[in-house]
């Protein structure tokens, strides 16, 4: 499945690796790009979306 999300608080590389490890945390095979300019995360995944989307609002960076 391919998400894509908008993440208002996605600012600085820190931010990009955060998210990375979260989402690799549940989904190991998942390929995750994350683009600072347009604040958005795009994820391809076997996570549901509310797996991917819980994970990230728990270190800090929820999408809206």
């Amino acid at each position: 499945m391919k998400l894509q999300l908008t993440v208002p608080k996605l600012a600085c590389s820190v931010c990009v690796n955060t998210i990375n490890t979260v989402i690799k945390k549940i989904d190991a095979n998942a390929t995750v790009k994350a683009d600072t300019k347009t604040k958005t995360v795009s994820v391809e995944t076997q996570a549901s979306e509310t797996d991917i989307k819980e994970a990230i609002a728990s270190v800090g960076y929820p999408s809206i």
